[in-house]
């Protein structure tokens, strides 16, 4: 989790877009209210929810609404209550953001570990930075979105024999609109034993 980096509002880091079953291309925006104690310098984990309840039912509410006709809501929306109960235990956003990430990754089988980039020691600059975290975790491969390859130097990843790979979400299929909107619309339209093997 890149937890100690600056929040960036109107990011992905803080919404996401739904989109309903039966059409990708109508989306709705899932934020969460969201307080910066140190303005706009305020990292991930000093984010604080601006107001916890109403942030909960927010978030069932408009996850209920675009999911609930979906064969698979009534096991999703059981896996999703810890998620909405954390809301209840916490007011700090990266610890519903990563609970609702492991949770996520779970229900298609992922079984790894979760490292915070503030608990490892790395180097300033972007692409320094990002080169000492992958080797930190003993990644032999970075793979970068379309955005961060306009910048990325691979000569940092080189230094410790890191492959620099360009990451496109697939053009057909259910991730067809995976760049645009929350995971979870593939999730609740072919479930998680179909989508861990896709």
């Amino acid at each position: 989790m890149l937890d100690d980096v600056q929040f960036a509002r109107r990011d992905y880091q803080h919404r996401t877009r739904l989109a309903s079953l039966d059409s990708s291309g109508q989306t709705r925006w899932l934020s969460i209210a969201t307080h910066l104690p140190h303005g706009r310098a305020t990292s991930i984990r000093g984010a604080r929810l601006a107001d916890p309840a109403r942030c909960r039912r927010r978030v069932a509410q408009l996850l209920a609404d675009h999911y609930r006709h979906s064969a698979y809501w009534p096991a999703f929306k059981r896996r999703l209550e810890p998620v909405l109960a954390e809301f209840e235990r916490t007011d700090r956003l990266a610890d519903v953001a990563e609970l609702s990430t492991r949770l996520l990754l779970e229900e298609v089988g992922w079984a790894g570990r979760i490292l915070h980039s503030s608990d490892l020691l790395a180097r300033g600059g972007r692409s320094q930075r990002l080169a000492d975290l992958a080797w930190l975790t003993g990644a032999t491969t970075y793979l970068c979105g379309t955005g961060g390859m306009r910048y990325l130097e691979p000569a940092a990843f080189r230094v410790h024999s890191i492959e620099v790979l360009p990451f496109e979400t697939p053009a057909l299929g259910v991730w067809e609109s995976a760049r645009e909107v929350s995971a979870l619309q593939a999730l609740t339209l072919v479930g998680p034993c179909s989508l861990s093997g896709i």
